[in-house]
C-alpha cells in the first residue's frame, strides 16, 4: 500500500458557496439567453429533485448541456470568463481554501457532476490539477447537449474517480487514507468507499446519513 493519501472534492455547495450550474444558469438568464418564464420552473423543479436524490442523472446532466447548443465555442469561452469573474470567484470562501491547503502534498482531485467545461477554470483558480467532471459531447466543434461518457454523477462519480485511479495505476485500496468532502446525498456511493467520509454543510439527508454512520461534519459556509 502507498503512504500516498488522496483528497477527493466534490465542487458545488462544498468548495463554492453555491451551485455553478445554478450560477450559470441565472447568469445566462440575466442576458437573455435562457428564457425565463419557459425555463425558471423546470429548473426550479431539478433543483429540488436534485437536493432530494430524486433528479435522473442524464436529466439532471442535459439540462444545463442543452443551453450550449446554439452557441458558438468563442462566443461560449467569452460568457464563461465573465462568469467566472462575477458569478463564482465570490462563492469561493477562505475556509474552503485553507481546507485544499491542509491536503497540500496529498493527491488532490475535485469530482463533480457540472460539466467539465464550467469547470476546468474553477479547478484552476482553486490550484487543484486533477479534475473528474461530466463530459459534454462534442461534434464538428459544437456542443450537441448530450452527456459523453459516464457522467460524473451519483454511483457515476464513484466509478469515473476509480477509472481515473486506474488509468494511473492505482486503486483506493492503494492509499494509506483517503478523504471524500461533499455536501449531498447523491454522493452517498463515493463517501462510502473512502477511509474518512465528510459532510460539508450537508442536505438534510446526508446530514442524518452521517449522524448514523458517525461521519465527520463539516461547516465551511460562514
Amino acid at each position: 500500500m502507498t503512504q500516498e493519501k488522496l483528497a477527493v472534492f466534490d465542487l458545488d455547495n462544498t468548495l463554492l458557496t453555491g451551485d455553478s450550474d445554478d450560477e450559470w444558469f441565472d447568469f445566462l438568464a440575466e442576458r437573455g439567453v435562457v428564457d425565463r418564464t419557459t425555463e425558471v420552473a423546470a429548473h426550479a423543479d431539478l433543483a429540488r429533485r436534485y437536493r432530494e436524490g430524486k433528479a435522473g442523472t442524464l436529466e439532471f446532466c442535459e439540462f444545463f448541456l442543452r443551453f450550449f447548443v446554439p452557441h458558438d465555442r468563442a462566443t461560449l469561452l467569452e460568457w464563461r470568463a465573465e462568469y467566472l469573474r462575477e458569478r463564482i470567484l465570490p462563492l469561493i470562501a477562505e475556509p474552503a481554501r485553507k481546507l485544499l491547503d491542509s491536503h497540500r502534498g496529498d493527491l488532490v482531485v475535485i469530482a463533480t457532476a457540472t460539466n467539465r467545461f464550467l469547470t476546468e477554470p474553477i479547478a484552476a483558480e482553486l490550484g487543484v490539477a486533477h479534475l473528474i467532471a461530466t463530459d459534454a459531447e462534442i461534434r464538428d466543434g459544437r456542443f450537441t447537449g448530450k452527456v459523453s461518457g459516464t457522467p460524473s454523477f451519483r454511483e457515476g462519480k464513484a466509478v469515473r474517480v476509480e477509472e481515473w485511479l486506474a488509468a494511473r495505476g492505482e486503486s483506493l485500496a492503494d492509499f494509506s487514507e483517503s478523504w471524500f468532502y461533499s455536501d449531498s446525498i447523491n454522493d452517498q456511493p463515493l463517501l462510502e468507499r473512502v477511509t474518512h467520509p465528510v459532510a460539508v454543510d450537508p442536505d438534510a439527508r446526508l446530514a442524518d446519513l452521517a449522524a448514523e454512520r458517525g461521519w465527520a461534519v463539516l461547516r465551511l459556509a460562514r
